[in-house]
């Protein structure tokens, strides 16, 4: 959730409260979050935009210069009041993306490595990590090191350490960043699997939206050290708020000024106006803005048709000539990077392709249906 910049006041429904305000090197970072227990919370951005330093401030390992974390009631940091409890002493599952595996252990004593060093004895340690490894599928492997496991083996490892320390949070950087794509898909099981079953608030820093879209309650975009949208991931995908999330959920969007409020014509700022009819009552409120208002337009790239001549309008109210400047295959289909009035990113198939006899920096026509184009109030 974005919020004020008042630090949260503790209480015990609040899971993760944080107010992360400070300065390394370039970054100035300044971002709310709230995150209830039993719940997700993924964050995305670009690289630079301060979502590894935002785990780690409340994981205690970047020191605060302002604001305040709070987990399940209990005050981690709050500088103001002379308020920071070291890193070691905080209840967090912490997982990297380099996983961080001691090589000189077996899996059982990595696993058992996170109760040891919360105090726990070796008897303890070992059979709260002998049930975690049970859980994750990872018992035939407890006497192993680090060497001998593949990438997916070394992430759920990873993954069962943070657990054996019985956590009041999880805190996850990019945890399957560095797995193939076939041991990704079985890595997201696994965590998802895992994620359900976790009582506490869980922070997600992942750079794929389907990762978020698939794991997470909730997503938070950062760009430069601000959070800039917060949601679910239906909202999240379904409007946009910047170019960056619009091109990682795959849309087309445009700023502009609604002109006409009845007919919902916008008058784009980059150029050219279009018809936006599209959406149920919960995604277009444009008729209630009013003239003048701000506003944003999301277009799919595969709901706009491409013409090598002008189109017969009938239903299709939005129409503009373009040129096409590249073009990229991608799975099943084409992306075409059409300049023109309005600017596109356009899907098409190959065989479309082939027919239309398309080739960089042919002229096209393009044009969408007015349902197809979704308008909503710019934050």
């Amino acid at each position: 959730m974005i919020g004020s910049a008042a630090p949260p006041a503790p209480g015990p429904a609040a899971g993760l409260r944080a107010d992360v305000r400070l300065r390394r090197g370039g970054l100035d970072l300044d971002v709310r979050l709230e995150v209830p227990a039993g719940q997700v919370l993924a964050v995305l951005g670009p690289n630079g935009a301060g979502k590894t330093t935002l785990l780690r401030a409340v994981a205690g390992l970047a020191e605060l210069d302002a604001g305040s974390v709070v987990v399940r009631g209990e005050v981690w940091d709050a500088p103001r009041e002379g308020v920071s409890v070291p890193p070691a002493e905080r209840a967090v599952g912490l997982v990297f993306q380099d996983y961080r595996l001691f090589p000189h252990l077996s899996v059982l004593d990595n696993v058992a490595f996170a109760a040891r060093a919360r105090g726990a004895g070796r008897a303890e340690s070992r059979r709260r990590a002998g049930v975690v490894l049970e859980r994750l599928d990872l018992r035939d492997m407890a006497a192993r090191r680090p060497a001998e496991l593949s990438g997916g083996q070394a992430q759920r490892v990873a993954l069962a350490r943070a657990l054996a320390a019985e956590p009041s949070i999880l805190l996850l950087d990019e945890p399957m960043s560095a797995l193939d794509a076939r041991t990704r898909v079985e890595i997201r099981g696994v965590l998802r699997d895992v994620l359900s079953r976790f009582d506490g608030p869980t922070v997600l820093v992942v750079h794929d939206p389907l990762e978020a879209m698939i794991l997470a309650d909730r997503i938070l975009v950062v760009e430069d050290g601000r959070a800039v949208q917060s949601g679910t991931p239906s909202e999240v995908a379904r409007r946009p708020a910047t170019e960056y999330v619009a091109r990682l959920v795959g849309l087309n969007l445009y700023r502009g000024t609604l002109v006409e409020a009845r007919s919902h014509r916008v008058e784009l700022a980059g150029g050219g106006s279009l018809v936006a009819a599209g959406g149920g009552p919960e995604d277009i409120d444009v008729a209630t803005l009013g003239a003048g208002a701000s506003v944003l337009v999301a277009v799919r790239p595969m709901s706009i048709a491409v013409h090598t001549r002008e189109p017969e309008h009938g239903s299709v109210r939005n129409v503009w000539v373009g040129r096409v400047v590249g073009m990229d295959l991608l799975a099943d289909r084409v992306r075409l990077s059409v300049d023109g009035e309005i600017d596109a990113a356009v899907d098409i198939t190959a065989a479309a392709m082939t027919d239309l006899g398309l080739a960089e920096g042919a002229p096209v026509w393009l044009s969408v249906k007015a349902t197809d184009v979704v308008a909503y109030a710019a934050p």
